[in-house]
C-alpha cells in the first residue's frame, strides 16, 4: 500500500505515501513534508515511523501548485525550485488537507483511531498549525519556520505538543526564535528543545547539517513522545 488517494474538503483529490506496521491496529502517525516534496527522505522517515508501530501516512501538500513533487537539497535548481513552491503555497488549504489526512488515517481499519501529526521544515510550520488547529492527539515539530508570526495561535494548542528548534536555524534568526520559544515554554501543552549549536534540518539524514548526535537525541525524545500520547 504505497500509495492511497485522499479526499480533499474542498474538492478533489491528492496522493499520499502510507507505510504500515508490523503489528495494526496501530495508532495513526501524519508525516509533513519538507519544502522538498515527498521525496526519498520523507518516504524513508515514514517508513521509519512505521517500524515504531504507526500507520504512517504522508501526503503531498503541494497538489494544488504540483502535484507529485519530489526533489532533492542537492542542487541550486531544486532549492530555487523548493523556495518557489513554498512561496507559493496557501497555508490554511495546507492545514485543510493535513486534517483531512487525519481522518482518513484515522478511517483506515489498521489504525485504532488515535493519530497524531510529526513535521519537518515547512512540515515543522504545519505540526504546529495541526496542535492549534486540528483534534490531532499529539503533534511534532522538527525545526519549523515561521512560528514566530504564529505565536498568536497558541492558545489553541490543547493536546501535547513537542517543539524541536535549532539554536543557529539559518531560517530561523535569533530573534524569531525570542518570539515564540519562551511563549511556548511557558504552555501547559508545549515542550520545548533547543539543541545548541545546531542549524536547519540537523536530523536530515545526508543533509549538509546533520549532525549525528543531535539527531539521536531529537529521534528518540521524539519516539518516547509518540509513545506516550498515541499508544
Amino acid at each position: 500500500m504505497p500509495n492511497v488517494t485522499v479526499k480533499a474538503k474542498d474538492g478533489g483529490s491528492f496522493q499520499a505515501y502510507v507505510a504500515m506496521p508490523a503489528r495494526t491496529p496501530a495508532p495513526g502517525l501524519v508525516v509533513i513534508q519538507e519544502i522538498f516534496g515527498v521525496n526519498k527522505v520523507m518516504r524513508d522517515l515514514t517508513d521509519a515511523y512505521a517500524a515504531q508501530g504507526y500507520v504512517a501516512i504522508c501526503p503531498d501538500i503541494f497538489w494544488r501548485i504540483e502535484p507529485g513533487v519530489d526533489i532533492t537539497d542537492k542542487s541550486e535548481a531544486e532549492w530555487q525550485k523548493a523556495f518557489d513552491l513554498f512561496g507559493k503555497f496557501e497555508v490554511d488549504l495546507g492545514v485543510q488537507d493535513l486534517i483531512a489526512t487525519l481522518g482518513h488515517v484515522r478511517a483506515m481499519p489498521e489504525c485504532t483511531g488515535k493519530a497524531g501529526s510529526v513535521g519537518y521544515c515547512l512540515g515543522g510550520k504545519m505540526a504546529y498549525l495541526m496542535a492549534s488547529r486540528s483534534d490531532a492527539d499529539a503533534n511534532v515539530s522538527f525545526y519549523g519556520v515561521g512560528l514566530d508570526e504564529l505565536i498568536g495561535e497558541a492558545g489553541g494548542i490543547s493536546a501535547p505538543y513537542l517543539c524541536h528548534v535549532a539554536e543557529k536555524d539559518g531560517f530561523v534568526p535569533p530573534e524569531a526564535q525570542a518570539r515564540f520559544v519562551p511563549a511556548l515554554e511557558k504552555h501547559p501543552k508545549a515542550t520545548v528543545h533547543v539543541y545548541a549549536g545546531q542549524d536547519h534540518a540537523f536530523a536530515r539524514v545526508g543533509g549538509q547539517h546533520y549532525d549525528q548526535a543531535a539527531a539521536e537525541l531529537a529521534n528518540g525524545r521524539t519516539r518516547d513522545f509518540l509513545a506516550a500520547h498515541l499508544g
